[in-house]
């Protein structure tokens, strides 16, 4: 089968190519599936797991890319949840090969069904956003309705999703970003937005939560912002300033089946788009790598209605 391979951590590029590699094996509770569509995250080759597996052991060539829709064709020994011919979206494992494949191996507990009038290239691009988005403002900040938060990066692939989240719950949102950004992030329902080039971030006041995708001196400012007993979230690296009365908390998003399962569902009645700037084919990933768009660039493996 064809994949997208990184091989030396050292190398210009990474050794980044589109590779052929053995069908790969489902172990036991494992499902593979056909993908249809994938996507990726251009910092993968900065994470340990994209090199080593679990025990710490050389895994490449690594197939990189952990957002995946598809269809499952094979099942492994002791596999329930899930049938073959059925239309699955989710996360790959991080120390396992990913989605930038043909075919992948991934554990059924990580996938979700898709429903047959979502398409494969919604599906890929909802995990990564959705599942980084909903545990950092739910699972870590408990986000309620009548708080207020500060979303950074509000107008790329996962601020754009905690937007519409938080909208949903009914907090106050102020979004940050570039001049670009101010129609969209409004339109997905901040009520406030503070333009990083022009703007005060100490304008925002004070706020209840803060989610951080860009981490550095904009993370550490944004720990004033908090109220008594507020929480700052970062996906971007831990914090190396805290709140003298709150919490500060870095995390790693995990696949899970159920929050991936509740995306589908709002994307069918119209409460959550993600936020998709590029379609692209397999053959186009080392081109496209070097890219930077404000949303996601999705992988077709198949053709798309």
């Amino acid at each position: 089968m064809r994949a997208i391979t990184v091989r030396d951590r050292e190398a210009d590029g990474y050794g980044l190519s589109l590779t052929e590699l053995p069908y790969p094996h489902a172990a036991e509770n494992d499902v593979i599936v056909e993908v249809h569509a994938a996507g990726f995250i251009r910092t993968e080759p900065d994470w340990p797991a994209t090199w080593t597996d679990r025990a710490g052991r050389d895994r490449t060539p690594s197939v990189i890319g952990h957002e995946v829709s598809g269809v499952v064709v094979e099942l492994g020994y002791g596999t329930t949840g899930l049938r073959i011919g059925q239309r699955v979206f989710g996360l790959t494992d991080w120390a396992r090969n990913g989605s930038l494949a043909e075919y992948t191996a991934v554990e059924a507990r990580n996938l979700a069904p898709l429903p047959a009038d979502i398409d494969h290239v919604t599906g890929a691009a909802l995990p990564m956003p959705g599942l980084t988005a909903w545990q950092a403002l739910f699972d870590h900040a408990h986000l309620q309705a009548g708080q207020s938060v500060l979303i950074h990066g509000a107008g790329g692939s996962v601020g754009s999703v905690a937007v519409q989240l938080a909208r949903e719950t009914g907090a106050h949102i102020i979004g940050t970003g570039r001049t670009a950004d101010r129609d969209l992030v409004s339109s997905l329902g901040a009520q406030e937005f503070l333009d990083l080039d022009s703007d005060r971030l100490e304008d925002a006041g004070e706020v209840d939560v803060v989610f951080d995708v860009i981490g550095g001196e904009i993370r550490d400012r944004s720990t004033a912002l908090l109220r008594p007993g507020g929480t700052l979230v970062s996906v971007a690296e831990p914090p190396t300033v805290h709140p003298r009365d709150g919490r500060s908390i870095f995390f790693v998003v995990e696949p899970h089946r159920e929050q991936t399962a509740q995306f589908a569902a709002r994307v069918r009645d119209g409460r959550l788009t993600p936020l998709v700037t590029a379609v692209r084919d397999l053959d186009a990933v080392p081109a496209t790598f070097a890219e930077r768009t404000r949303g996601k660039t999705i992988i077709a493996m198949k053709p798309q209605p």
